[in-house]
């Protein structure tokens, strides 16, 4: 097979990660962290573009790595239309609603609009994003919410599900489309899916409150109490959508999104992180339950991934509340620098094709 070198690009709230394959053989990995002060100089999440290309292409040069080397340049999908599942050629289309942030501001919409822009300078070479966390593939019966002002969203972990999925049904010997799978990503946010052979049917949306809390985010809360704040004249509307999404869960007890902390502190016995990190735990217990009854009991595996997977009193808890409903799998971490480069390189041997954003 000939040479194929990809760079995979994923802009995080306050990272950027660069890998770089040869064809499926790991080179270089950079986590380039951005500090809370040098983010809070950009009025919004588009305004930090150049600065994070900037930060990607010098780490690159310090390296030693040639641009003109690649083939192909993959980032991280952002809040593009909600689109099906598979690798997108990146077109003036999907730049537009990138740019515009048509669903929502997210640090994910910068990873098309830099691969683009770094692949545009290299003869040959192609930019791509894959499973974005706007992939959509729920019944319509998921949507509805109970007022006709409102809809359920497809927002989630697509690209991390999706490929923990394939890397599960490989291990088994079996097509990711032939399994029914409950998938549990616990990160910085939390996604819970019922995988029905091969599409998620259900999910609860990871971004904005909906499924359990997490380290950041406030999950599911009292709709009535939430109102009440929205009229309170003590908070904005920016104030209040932060302690939905950035300032809610940990952060709203513990003041700290770092999960490893609570951890430790629940494991020297401090009685509050050991309340709520077993809250969380419930939740997300709760939630897989709830993606059972959407499978019909039908579940072949439960499988947990996501950086908090490593923490073995949360996944104990976890088990003890489903392992009833199926057997229960742990791949902790999260490989998504590795999915997008497999993802990419399918679409550079011709194994798959890509699908066009409209």
């Amino acid at each position: 097979m000939k040479d194929i070198r990809i760079l995979a690009i994923n802009p995080g709230s306050t990272s950027t990660k660069i890998a770089i394959y040869n064809n499926t053989k790991f080179a270089f990995l950079k986590n380039i962290k951005h500090s809370a002060s040098e983010l809070s100089r950009f009025r919004d999440i588009s305004g930090q573009y150049e600065f994070r290309k900037k930060f990607i292409t010098d780490e690159l040069k310090d390296a030693g790595i040639d641009l003109n080397s690649f083939s192909a340049v993959i980032g991280r999908g952002g809040l593009v239309k909600p689109i099906k599942s598979g690798v997108y050629e990146v077109n003036q289309a999907m730049l537009d609603d990138l740019r515009a942030g048509i669903q929502g501001e997210h640090a994910s919409n910068l990873g098309g609009l830099i691969a683009h822009d770094i692949a545009s300078s290299i003869a040959g070479a192609r930019a791509f994003i894959a499973d974005p966390v706007v992939v959509d593939e729920l019944e319509d019966v998921a949507r509805v919410t109970g007022h006709p002002l409102f809809e359920r969203r497809s927002i989630f972990h697509a690209l991390n599900h999706k490929a923990v999925g394939r890397i599960h049904a490989g291990s088994i010997n079996k097509s990711y489309n032939e399994l029914n799978l409950i998938i549990a990503h616990l990160g910085g946010g939390i996604s819970v899916g019922a995988h029905c052979r091969g599409r998620v049917i259900d999910v609860n949306n990871a971004l904005d409150g909906d499924g359990p809390f997490s380290p950041e985010r406030s999950g599911s809360l009292p709709a009535g109490c939430l109102a009440k704040i929205c009229f309170d004249p003590r908070y904005s509307l920016d104030e209040v959508k932060r302690m939905i999404t950035g300032n809610g869960g940990l952060m709203a007890y513990f003041n700290t999104n770092n999960a490893y902390e609570i951890e430790m502190r629940a494991k020297d016995g401090d009685p509050k992180a050991i309340l709520i990190q077993n809250a969380m735990s419930y939740q997300v217990g709760k939630e897989i339950g709830a993606m059972a009854a959407v499978l019909k009991g039908r579940v072949d595996t439960i499988i947990l991934t996501g950086g908090i997977a490593h923490n073995p009193a949360l996944v104990d808890y976890i088990k003890d509340m489903v392992s009833f409903i199926a057997p229960v799998v742990v791949y902790p971490g999260e490989d998504e620098m590795k999915a997008l480069a497999m993802n990419a390189l399918m679409v550079m041997t011709g194994k798959i094709k890509p699908a066009t954003y409209i």
